[in-house]
């Protein structure tokens, strides 16, 4: 298609203008806004006024803050190399010819088109210690006394959520490996056989450097999602026993929406975006100079 009335050099533009457009209107503008937002006091019950810097200040004084955003590093340092390795053994059998491959990306994906929040709401059934399947089998087949209670302990209740949510989204990093294995052409595998590797050094000298960008993509989007985990801790634990599952998202709702204070939580919102931007760029950084070395 052509723009015959439109110099050649501004083509290019007008076909990426709707995607721009989008950018613009649910990225930038709402990026902007939030920034705006964080330097008042504005309320859910109305009135905002200027305070400047005001709410940095007081964030960097917020101890609950700061605990919830030290959660939230442990629980993504507990689930990313979860995910990782979970996910690259489960593309590793996948990727291999047969019945059981199938199998595995059929079985393994499905939870991905679940719903966190269903997903969530799933689990906490599974392990309620009254009527959940999870604690009954356990005391069926000898294993516990009494059925465990999951919610009244923070690590209990982590590695609760760490197992819905890997449940729940380990498919996505499988399928992203797996994409990253079928790329790595057959003939080089073949003369790898032929020079006498076995599986594993096959999988350790080629397939791990060959997918090193669908590890990085994967950890990208593994870590990030976990540092804005909300929706699980919402559900299963309501950020409890007190507030020792509160992550960082889960005290930025609480401002914003159950404390009506907004100009304080966008400005924690701004404080955890710049901190996920920094930290992924590092994550970048690091893997570049590893692929030069």
């Amino acid at each position: 298609m052509r723009f015959p009335i439109v110099p050649r050099r501004w083509v290019g533009l007008l076909y990426a203008a709707p995607a721009l457009l989008f950018v613009a209107a649910f990225v930038a503008y709402p990026l902007v806004r939030l920034v705006m937002m964080s330097m008042t006091n504005a309320s859910l019950l109305g009135g905002e006024s200027f305070v400047g810097w005001n709410n940095y200040l007081k964030a960097f004084r917020d101890e609950t803050f700061w605990h919830a955003l030290g959660f939230t590093v442990e629980y993504t340092l507990f689930i990313t190399p979860i995910l990782m390795v979970g996910g690259f053994l489960l593309a590793l059998l996948a990727a291999r010819p047969g019945r059981l491959a199938r199998i595995t990306r059929a079985v393994v994906f499905l939870p991905v088109v679940i719903g966190l929040g269903s997903s969530s709401i799933l689990w906490f059934g599974l392990l309620d210690e009254q009527v959940g399947l999870v604690g009954r089998l356990l005391h069926d087949l000898g294993l516990v006394a009494q059925p465990p209670v999951w919610f009244v302990d923070a690590q209990r209740g982590l590695w609760a959520v760490i197992l819905s949510v890997v449940w729940k989204v380990i498919g996505f990093g499988m399928i992203l490996f797996l994409a990253g294995i079928q790329r790595i052409g057959e003939d080089v595998r073949e003369a790898a056989t032929m020079d006498g590797a076995g599986y594993w050094q096959r999988v350790r000298y080629i397939t791990l450097p060959l997918t090193a960008r669908t590890l990085l993509l994967t950890t990208l989007i593994s870590a990030i999602g976990s540092m804005l985990a909300f929706d699980q801790f919402y559900i299963m634990t309501a950020g409890g026993p007190g507030s020792a599952t509160f992550t960082s998202v889960y005290w930025i709702y609480q401002n914003s929406f159950v404390y009506f204070k907004q100009g304080y939580g966008a400005a924690l919102s701004v404080l955890l975006l710049l901190m996920i931007v920094v930290a992924s760029a590092c994550q970048i950084v690091a893997a570049r100079g590893r692929a030069d070395a």
